[in-house]
């Protein structure tokens, strides 16, 4: 996810544009900003590449699903199922609410298994969370049947997986909420920064006012505005919004490049015998920041990491050992470690992660290997990684 290799004159240009002014925030101080609206800019046109009716952008992707959650009236008690392989932030954005996060299993999408998802919907339940892991999709059709039938909120997290795309729509666009972050290591970033996409005009108001304080930004005196609800601080800066808007232009190009190396990587792995690939759900095309392929057992799998390490090979993944991103890793959340009292809603509810079976989920993330997709390549070394990693693989096959 390369955002950070291309930083370049377009993102200082932008930047300085801010820095001249002197005003780094995105709210007031008309008079000062030479008319520069970065945030405004990069929400209208993050909004039509995607094309969605409403973007609101904030200060990380963390801070757009808790965002989002909140915009469509999750609260306490509230449940939310979400996947076992994710990043750490699906259930703190949950929990941060007073909510409760259901975990269930993947599948060979490497995203929420549809039936695990039915089978964990209870009368308390009010929102499902697909989480595009590693570039590529859930069954997202699968899961809006489910939440159509039982009235439940389908919301995206495409953090990792922006420019990819499901029946000709983006990710992140499909559901009734999208959340997308712009962090350092994302395939487009602002540093730090994060993007809730809807085409719920409440939910983009909702999404609006809490994200700044509660504040309903009408009018042009902002102490005159008025509080419809309680909200908090999870606004971007204008000097982060500046860095995404010239990203955005790149991300094309990027999109572009990621998937030139891609398929030279995949075409490469898959003439080993026992090398499989993650299904990407009919109708999907995944954004190619990362290939994940399967061996056939997880001792062989552990073995080809090692030995694609000893090789030389850097940024290939074996999350199944991840702290960050594997239920496996998240003793924190089973044992419901905090510095606080947690709300008796989420200490009633919560399941027994010490005791709960994801064996589905271990068979799969136990034979997974990830490699990062860099744009900054070049063909030869896109080869070169190609035959280290084959060669690894063949030494334990």
């Amino acid at each position: 996810m390369p955002g950070f290799e291309i930083f370049g004159a377009e993102e200082r240009k932008q930047v300085n544009d801010v820095l001249e002014t002197g005003v780094l925030m995105r709210y007031g101080f008309d008079g000062m900003r030479n008319n520069h609206w970065k945030a405004q800019e990069f929400e209208a046109a993050f909004a039509k590449r995607m094309d969605a009716e409403y973007c609101q952008l904030v200060s990380s992707g963390t801070a757009a699903l808790t965002v989002a959650l909140a915009a469509a009236g999750i609260g306490a008690g509230d449940e939310v199922i979400m996947p076992t392989f994710t990043f750490v932030a699906s259930f703190e954005s949950i929990l941060a609410l007073g909510a409760v996060p259901i975990l269930v299993d993947i599948d060979d999408t490497l995203t929420l298994d549809p039936k695990a998802v039915e089978a964990a919907i209870s009368p308390k339940t009010k929102c499902v969370m697909p989480v595009h892991m590693c570039g590529s999709m859930a069954d997202l059709r699968a899961l809006k049947a489910i939440c159509n039938k039982h009235s439940l909120i389908l919301l995206e997290d495409a953090c990792q997986a922006i420019g990819g795309t499901y029946e000709g729509k983006a990710l992140g666009s499909y559901g009734d909420l999208g959340c997308f972050s712009f962090d350092y290591v994302k395939t487009i970033t602002c540093g730090e920064g994060g993007a809730v996409l809807t085409n719920n005009e409440k939910y983009a108001l909702h999404a609006d006012h809490y994200q700044d304080h509660g504040h309903d930004h009408i009018g042009k005196d902002r102490g005159a505005e008025s509080h419809p609800f309680l909200g908090y601080n999870f606004r971007i800066s204008e000097l982060n919004a500046a860095v995404g808007l010239a990203q955005l232009d790149k991300l094309d190009g990027i999109l572009n490049t990621q998937k030139e190396n891609y398929t030279m990587l995949r075409e490469a792995l898959k003439t080993i015998n026992g090398v499989t690939f993650r299904r990407v759900p009919e109708g999907g095309e995944e954004n190619y920041s990362f290939l994940s392929f399967f061996l056939p057992t997880e001792e062989l799998t552990q073995k080809a990491h090692k030995a694609i390490a000893e090789a030389g090979v850097d940024a290939c993944f074996y999350w199944y050992t991840n702290n960050w991103h594997y239920i496996n890793g998240w003793e924190h959340l089973r044992n419901l470690k905090t510095l606080g009292n947690l709300p008796s809603e989420v200490q009633t509810q919560m399941q027994d992660l010490n005791n709960t079976d994801f064996s589905k989920s271990d068979a799969v993330m136990g034979r997974t290997i990830s490699s990062l997709i860099k744009i900054g390549w070049t063909e030869k070394q896109v080869h070169e990684r190609a035959e280290a990693i084959k060669n690894a693989i063949a030494s334990v096959l």
